[in-house]
């Protein structure tokens, strides 16, 4: 019987990877999804095959800069339903933000839950860092449910930074300090202020 080793990057249902070439597909046709988009950042221009393919390459070759990096959620049978990208890390005040992102036929199934425990178990862990936070587009409703219920406290609100639908949206800043995210680690059933 093979044992498979014990690693920092998986969890009962997903795990953290690179992204890797066989990726390209799952990640083009997110681009195609509007909605998705939208809630990320914005909907990008239409790339080419050319352009998808170059931008795949790139992607596969890349790894961190520094702490920040493109992670791939991946299910059991290691088939791409998300993704996790860190940046704004600044190692010297412990602070990170990141991007997170599960596809339409994978939401509300805990994935994002779960993805995020593994991201915040590495960087607080064992990397030093203090403090998550992260920026969500007003509208992203299912966003700010998740981040509340994961312990986050709304600390801002930017007025009218994103536009979409032909209507401006404000962002909301939301942050979770590393002793916040322990404390929740002991006691799940905590509620927050």
């Amino acid at each position: 019987m093979t044992t498979i080793p014990l690693s920092i990057w998986r969890g009962p249902r997903v795990h953290l990877r690179a992204f890797a070439l066989a990726d390209a597909n799952v990640y083009q046709a997110w681009d195609h999804d509007s909605d998705q988009a939208r809630a990320l950042w914005e909907i990008p221009w239409p790339r080419s095959p050319e352009g998808d393919r170059r931008w795949a390459e790139q992607e596969a070759e890349r790894g961190a800069t520094g702490d920040n990096i493109r992670l791939v959620i991946a299910d059991g049978t290691d088939t791409a339903i998300g993704d996790i990208t860190t940046h704004d890390c600044d190692p010297r005040v412990g602070t990170f933000s990141y991007g997170i992102t599960i596809a339409a036929a994978h939401r509300g199934q805990g994935y994002a839950t779960e993805a995020l425990g593994l991201l915040f178990r590495y960087l607080f862990e064992e990397r030093r860092y203090q403090k998550a936070w992260v920026i969500i587009n007003g509208f992203n409703g299912a966003s700010i449910a998740l981040h509340e219920r994961l312990g986050f406290s709304r600390e801002g609100q930017l007025r009218r930074m994103t536009y979409t639908r032909g209507e401006y949206h404000d962002q909301l800043i939301y942050g979770l300090l590393r002793e916040e995210w322990t404390a929740r680690q002991r006691d799940p059933g905590q509620s927050t202020s």
